[in-house]
């Protein structure tokens, strides 16, 4: 059973209108569906964008947030549950432990990071929880082709590169997660 999702995101907003509003289309989805969100513990970007319509659609959110970036990505003070840690890794942890699957919005070097630390954690078989990639407007393409010639170059088996479902609408994530083997 999926009872909350960690969404790996960027704490901007991006050039592109249509990834602030997957963020909000993804943030109501999940409150319709009684998930609750774990996310960075941000109010800004599309951390924000997801929290407050989470919050927005009657819905539950906890944030996870390093001292390190209270100040600078401004702590959201307005969620169900914020949890200040002490590093970045114990950031990841907490989200990791807290939730039952892994959603990646569009994003930059931290979420990219996350989500090949919980790809990472995948293939070693300290978790078996479904990570989905939202293939937002195609941003992930140039990442998935990469990630292909990774296979072909034999540095990555392709059961590992499976690991990583697609999907290319928020409507499309929830297909893949209903289909996904959950433990």
């Amino acid at each position: 059973m999926i009872a909350n999702i960690a969404v790996f995101c960027s704490s901007a907003n991006g050039s592109n209108p249509i990834y602030r509003s997957a963020a909000i289309e993804l943030g109501q989805a999940l409150a319709q569906r009684n998930i609750g969100l774990i996310y960075g513990g941000a109010n800004v970007g599309l951390m924000q964008a997801v929290a407050e319509s989470a919050l927005a659609s009657g819905g539950r959110v906890v944030g996870v947030i390093p001292e390190v970036l209270v100040d600078l990505e401004v702590a959201h003070q307005g969620i169900t549950e914020l949890h200040v840690t002490s590093t970045m890794h114990t950031r990841k942890a907490l989200m990791g432990e807290k939730s039952d699957a892994f959603f990646i919005l569009p994003g930059g070097f931290g979420t990219f990071e996350e989500m090949f630390e919980v790809l990472a954690w995948q293939t070693l078989k300290l978790h078996r929880k479904p990570i989905v990639l939202l293939n937002i407007n195609g941003f992930y393409d140039k990442l998935l082709d990469f990630l292909d010639h990774c296979v072909a170059e034999g540095l990555l088996r392709m059961a590992s590169r499976e690991i990583l479902l697609v999907a290319n609408s928020v409507e499309d994530a929830f297909t893949k997660l209903s289909a996904a083997k959950t433990d």
